[in-house]
């Protein structure tokens, strides 16, 4: 091969260097591959270039699971480059923890020998397992991608250490590893290769010294050893450096174990292959598949399962899947058994270009509407006594058909609602998670429950139906909300009419045809799209609704409990609300500006804003204002605004214009009362759709706002040390009380912010959006909603009424039990 020359191997032997790749693009990320490829690309080859300039080699160090192919695409695309011929010193780092391990060597050594290069791979354990195994159950894929037992990572190590010496010439192997086991076995294979020779270990700086003192002395294993060291200010490697503590300190490494007299020799260097084969359980026994993560914390439900847009197969399955949907023929009207509807029809347009139509929806009507009182009423006694086991099966069954289905209503969230991808892969799990959870619920809650009590006596709780509930969803969460109304309110055994915000009535639709397939009785849960003043006024005000559950804004709950208590005739009916919030993130000098910006920008932008849960307000301790604000203006120019349809776009349009001009009317007014900070900018093909673009402003006081902004709005507060505590009551002066941030380092200051806020969802030193149903429960007190919260264990007992018995066992002629005591 023309470029397997002794020069070109000198590299070798010289220093090297390694970098990230995510430390060199801000958006280095499968979903920006296109625009990765082509910025990304350069600066690679450039450095490449300048390492070869100095004779020093040059490694692509190792990442997230998630870039590993984009990572390789970046490498085939600039290694080849003919301005490197002469000089094999590009290489980079595989990961042994990786399943995919040993088809990266292969397709390295197969690139090698295409491109006539000797490729450098430093072998590693692999350095982000903990957050790999929590994104895979997050993300809820169907496996990890990584060996979750340490002994089959260093099979692994082994496994691929050998495939990287059999590679012969393509590649020079580079063995990192502070254990001893893995230093001798990993000899002893390339001695028993004659041409072997040419090979090398590597060490962190100021570690392992003792045991290399035994490996690279002429007089020990006379093999060369590589120590790196990771280069920057110390504000940057602290983090660095407190990961290595942590994987130092852990039982399982031999770093700890060398220096624990303890433990006997034969087991430091207990032969690996052998310890895997002895088990009875290659996976480890206490990490459960993401399917089963709640069952292993006795909570007899499956976790939903997504979609991993990082996988080029999944991407194109959905792709096809997304392009079949049908968007344009999608239908909606009442779904009332006996009726006639009769009401308008409108036309439904994509909010990201308003020319495009994508269904047809019907109006209810007066008739209908009383229609489907009648129904539900007639209906209700009867579901209420089906047992709470075979509803909760039907629940269940309609979580896994809507599981199977994910794509298609992720199209129509897509074309009706505006979601991006990633939101709607999250909407419909949270609507699985929502079925399972509550019919989880509803077999724990609904059995009945024996009391105590005196001898010759029976008590028990019973939980009922309350009757006919009414669901009145908005259409930021079109499909988990309401399903999940809906799921609990049936639940529980009532009879339910679902009403849906009128700006998403197909999703809506289509989900009710789901549960009626799924085994939900149609008399039961019947669908009355149309607008709020009619069809929602109508049926808060009629006596046979013995409850509401309502989401949506503060001024609309107050009006549905007014007409609920205004009620001459029937029941005392239940509300139950969840409402805005002008929620806030706290951020104090401890806290890390990177990671502040980042969870900033997550939670004030994802969804374009229009999460009741978003951050509006960024309350920065000063003395660290200026980085943030600073930073969080250059991360908002990277966001790309377009078509949600689109695995690169972050935000969408905005719902509707009635949004988009509330908005508008904001940022005018901001022009003179606020300090802009930054804006992003609209994408091609935005000036069809309902778009607004991601905006900051600085202001003085969360008190200049007068009430919560539903968009792509942040305002930026600052505050001094000594102003905490009446930071936080400015949060609470709001009257609102939802969601709440806190970024700090220091255990005392999250807890005097956590006892002081008045709020009902606190995230600390992450983002403060996407609560997981019987993970957060979520909901907010004061202006933000009644409680209790959904997805929480208090939610479905408020669906129901309560009943007790008490039974005098006696009555017979005696106390059967106790005259049978016997000694």
């Amino acid at each position: 091969a023309p470029h397997r020359t002794q020069a070109a191997d000198a590299v070798f032997s010289a220093p090297s260097i390694s970098i990230k790749l995510s430390a060199l693009h801000p958006r280095y990320e499968h979903a920006k591959r296109a625009r990765v490829m082509a910025e990304l690309g350069p600066r690679i080859l450039e450095l490449a270039q300048q390492a070869k300039a100095f004779g020093i080699g040059f490694t692509i160090d190792a990442e997230e699971t998630d870039r590993l192919e984009l990572s390789l695409d970046l490498i085939e695309a600039t290694l080849t480059d003919p301005s490197l011929d002469g000089w094999n010193g590009y290489g980079l780092a595989v990961q042994a923890y990786q399943k995919r391990a040993p088809r990266v060597i292969d397709f390295l050594a197969d690139l090698a020998r295409r491109s006539g290069r000797r490729i450098p791979v430093r072998l590693v354990k692999g350095a982000y397992w903990d957050a790999e195994v929590k994104r895979a159950q997050v993300e809820g894929q169907a496996a990890y991608p990584l060996f979750t037992r340490k002994q089959n990572t260093d099979v692994s190590y082994l496994a691929n250490a050998r495939r990287m010496l059999d590679a012969g010439t393509a590649l020079y192997p580079m063995f990192a590893t502070h254990n001893a086991q893995t230093i001798a076995t990993v000899y002893q294979m390339a001695r028993r290769m004659a041409d072997r020779r040419d090979f090398e270990f590597q060490k962190l700086h100021g570690m392992g010294d003792g045991l290399y003192a035994e490996v690279v002395p002429a007089n020990r294993l006379d093999a060369p050893c590589r120590v790196y060291a990771p280069v920057g200010s110390h504000e940057d490697l602290l983090p660095y450096l407190v990961r290595r503590l942590l994987e130092n300190g852990a039982n399982s490494s031999f770093v700890n174990r060398i220096t624990d007299e303890a433990i006997p020799v034969e087991d430091l260097i207990h032969d690996p292959v052998a310890f895997v084969s002895a088990l009875d359980s290659i996976p480890h026994p206490r990490i459960p598949l993401p399917v089963d993560l709640y069952r292993s914390q006795h909570q007899q439900r499956d976790n939903s399962m997504g979609i991993n847009l990082a996988n080029d197969n999944d991407l194109r399955a959905l792709a096809e899947s997304l392009n079949s949907a049908g968007a344009g023929s999608w239908t909606a009207g009442p779904l009332v058994p006996g009726a006639s509807p009769s009401g308008a029809f409108a036309e439904a347009t994509n909010p990201a270009d308003r020319r495009e139509v994508v269904g047809r929806w019907q109006a209810t009507d007066a008739i209908t509407l009383e229609h489907a009182l009648v129904n539900a009423v007639a209906a209700q006694p009867a579901w209420d006594a089906t047992p709470a086991s075979a509803r909760a099966a039907i629940l269940e069954h309609a979580a896994s058909l809507l599981e199977a289905r994910m794509p298609a209503y992720m199209a129509m969230c897509t074309k009706e609602a505006g979601k991006t991808l990633i939101d709607g892969i999250a909407e419909v799990r949270e609507a699985v998670d929502f079925l399972r959870y509550y019919a989880l619920q509803a077999r724990e809650h609904f059995a009945p429950m024996a009391l105590p009590g005196p001898t010759g006596e029976a008590n028990q709780l019973q939980l009922a139906g309350r009757g006919v509930f009414a669901c009145i969803s908005p259409w930021n969460f079109p499909l988990a909300i309401f399903l999940g109304q809906i799921a609990a309110a049936l639940a529980a055994g009532n009879a339910v009419i679902a009403k849906p915000a009128e700006q998403t009535n197909l999703i809506g639709y289509a989900a009710i045809k789901l549960l009626h397939e799924a085994g939900i009785p149609q008399e039961v849960l019947q669908y009355l799209p149309g607008d709020g003043a009619t069809v929602g006024a109508a049926l808060t005000r009629d006596p046979r609704v013995a409850g509401v559950c309502f989401t949506g804004s503060t001024e609309t709950a107050r009006a549905i409990n007014r007409a609920l208590a205004s009620r001459d005739t029937g029941p005392i009916a239940t509300l139950i609300a969840e409402t805005g919030g002008q929620n806030a993130m706290i951020a104090d000098s401890s806290s890390l500006p990177e990671q502040v910006v980042k969870d900033a920008l997550g939670s004030a932008f994802t969804s374009a804003g229009q999460r009741c849960s978003a951050a509006r307000v960024l309350l920065v301790q000063d003395d660290i204002a200026d980085k943030v604000i600073h930073m969080l203006a250059g991360a908002m120019a990277e966001l790309s605004v377009g078509d949600p349809g689109l695995p690169s776009t972050d935000v969408g349009p905005v719902i509707d214009e009635d949004a988009k001009a509330i908005l508008v009317a904001h940022a005018e007014r901001m022009k003179t009362a606020a300090k802009p900070i930054a804006e992003a900018k609209l994408g091609t093909g935005c000036e069809h759709g309902t778009f607004f673009a991601p905006i900051a402003w600085e202001l003085k006081s969360i008190a200049e706002l007068d009430r919560e902004k539903f968009g792509p709005a942040l305002h930026v507060v600052r505050w001094k040390a000594d102003e905490l505590d009446a930071v936080v009551d400015a949060i609470n002066a709001t009257g609102y009380g939802l969601t709440l941030g806190i970024h700090s380092r220091i255990d005392a200051t999250i807890d005097r912010i956590v006892t002081r806020a008045k709020v009902g969802n606190i995230y600390v030193n992450r983002n403060q959006i996407g609560a997981v149903v019987g993970v957060q429960p979520f909901g907010g007190q004061g202006l933000s909603g009644t409680g209790p919260k959904a997805g929480g264990p208090h939610y479905l007992p408020r669906f129901a009424t309560e009943k007790t018995v008490t039974v005098n066992t006696t009555a017979a002629g005696g106390n059967a039990s106790l005259l049978t005591l016997g000694d």
